[in-house]
């Protein structure tokens, strides 16, 4: 194997998602504390965010700036380079998660014993369906009560449409919590509620040798062996070729906070998740070891520095290797450009990298020249597919509150839109522009960001829509036909692309019933 191939298969680059609460962030940084990369628990500051006054805008911009900063990190572990993508759980910011997924080899789901799967769980499981990327389920609090083990996993089954396959047993839960049963590898890892760390794990092969009472007491031992045999009667085998073909999900118990239950997460992940996978372009479907250079901008964080002075556009490597102050190009403005200053991210250090390879995520300082979802090449002309909108939740008219400053509020818009905080539609009817986002969060980042950075005001009319949803069909004449009876709610989208604004769900029900010929889409990529 060459250097390149060598390097490209250490590589495993994942998305950390759950509802807000479910332990992400904890997770997080304990892997990193596996890893040596940070030495000490709380280094990862928490993000969460507070509704808090407009008065508080830089604050919540500076929490959320932290969430942003450190959401990529890479450390090295056991010969294996992985890259972490820790995502926002709050749902104001779904979309920024959406677009990470599409940037990740495989993720890791972590799930709250006592709350079950959240609605915005199941969100996510169906980007990643989607797109096939195969996910890890991670039980987290097992020191807390919370449901019956089995009662979870049929949970997750239905909620997530995912067959799941459990790799370690929880032994007992909440106050009880003896540790678990590793079925992966065969151990028994016992739990002492005082210590952070699994405080032995024994070789047990054979499950109904008695020598199991003497470590977790008879009772336990006892609804262990049943539990395993129920597992292995209802459960198929674990197979390595269903989880990466994104049909079966293995499952994990443990409790981050006590890091429990997260090295054994952590070894069976290097062992089975995938190194960078081929990624379908327009033109051709791309080798991450045998291409060139070639990645994809998924994300752009603009500061709130009204100078525009730090604005980073984050690349997804999908091929080749990257070299500083090298020429690539850029394949929208078909133009070469070359960078001195590519970072990467560790915790909350940024350092300037000379070389990365293909499944690694570097920031590239940016004044402008990038949008979500352009290409950078060694020289070919690809195009990545797939950066989805999903139909937002939230909808306003924007207007102009000064006609004098006309200009400027309609190039924030179109920069702001690029960048991804929220999707413009123009009303086919009446032409005015409809902002539509998937927190009401958003209003506010948007306005604030009009004002501060392109001295542009502008003021919210409300407007009642329950969805917007890209329209297509295979008979023009079927489209013609419904864009003129439903004239006064059809829009376009920036790409112009046809969209139907529905003003409730009956009436949705309705154009669905009374138009066969129409495909109705719920995000813009199809």
């Amino acid at each position: 194997m060459n250097e390149l191939t060598n390097e490209i298969r250490r590589r495993r680059t994942f998305a950390i998602i759950s509802h807000p609460d479910a332990g992400k962030t904890t997770l997080t940084e304990k892997l990193l504390l596996f890893g040596g990369a940070i030495h000490v628990a709380g280094a990862v500051k928490s993000n969460k965010i507070k509704k808090t006054a407009v008065s508080d805008w830089m604050e919540i911009e500076k929490q959320r700036g932290i969430s942003v900063a450190t959401s990529v990190m890479g450390f090295d572990y056991e010969e294996h380079k992985i890259n972490i993508l820790d995502t926002p759980g709050h749902q104001d910011f779904a979309e920024d998660t959406y677009r990470t997924l599409t940037a990740v080899d495989s993720v890791i789901i972590v799930i709250d014993t006592a709350k079950g799967v959240e609605a915005q769980t199941r969100k996510l499981m169906e980007v990643c369906r989607m797109r096939k990327t195969p996910v890890i389920v991670f039980v987290n609090k097992m020191d807390r009560d919370g449901k019956d083990p089995f009662d979870l996993l049929d949970e997750l089954e239905q909620e997530l449409h995912i067959h799941v396959r459990p790799l370690s047993w929880p032994i007992e839960m909440g106050s009880k919590f003896k540790g678990v049963y590793n079925i992966y590898e065969e151990k028994l890892d016992l739990y002492v509620p005082s210590k952070q760390v699994v405080t032995e794990s024994i070789e047990f092969k054979d499950i109904n040798n008695p020598d199991l009472e003497n470590h977790i007491g008879s009772e336990s031992s006892e609804k262990l062996r049943a539990d395993l045999d129920l597992i292995t009667g209802v459960y198929p085998q674990f197979d390595i070729d269903a989880y990466l073909a994104g049909d079966i999900a293995p499952v994990f118990f443990g409790s981050a906070l006590n890091n429990f239950g997260v090295k054994e997460l952590l070894d069976c992940f290097i062992r089975i998740a995938p190194f960078p996978r081929p990624v379908v372009a327009t033109e051709k479907t791309v080798i991450p070891e045998n291409d060139p250079f070639s990645g994809f901008i998924f994300k752009i964080h603009a500061n709130m520095d009204p100078n525009h002075r730090s604005c980073i556009a984050f690349l997804k490597i999908c091929s080749g290797k990257f070299e500083r102050n090298t020429n690539y190009k850029h394949v929208r403005l078909d133009k070469m450009m070359k960078f001195s200053q590519a970072t990467a991210f560790m915790a909350q250090k940024k350092e300037t990298v000379d070389e990365a390879y293909a499944g690694d995520i570097i920031g590239l300082p940016d004044t402008g020249n990038f949008k979500i979802g352009d290409t950078l090449t060694a020289g070919e002309n690809l195009h990545f597919k797939g950066l989805p909108s999903f139909s937002p939740e939230l909808f306003k008219y924007i207007e102009n509150a000064d006609p004098m400053k006309t200009k400027q509020l309609n190039k924030g818009i179109d920069q702001l839109t690029d960048e991804g905080v929220a999707q413009l539609f123009i009303n086919q009817y009446n032409g005015r522009k409809i902002i539509g986002t998937v927190g009401q969060l958003q209003f506010e980042v948007i306005q604030y960001r009009l004002l501060h950075e392109y001295g542009a005001q502008c003021r919210w009319e409300s407007i009642s829509l329950y969805k917007a949803c890209w329209i297509e069909s295979n008979s023009p004449e079927a489209l013609e036909n419904f864009k003129k009876r439903k004239y006064q709610y059809m829009a376009v989208d920036k790409q112009e692309r046809d969209v139907f604004l529905a003003d409730s769900n009956y009436m949705l029900q309705m154009a669905q019933q009374d138009f066969p010929d129409i495909k109705f889409h719920f995000s813009s990529e199809f």
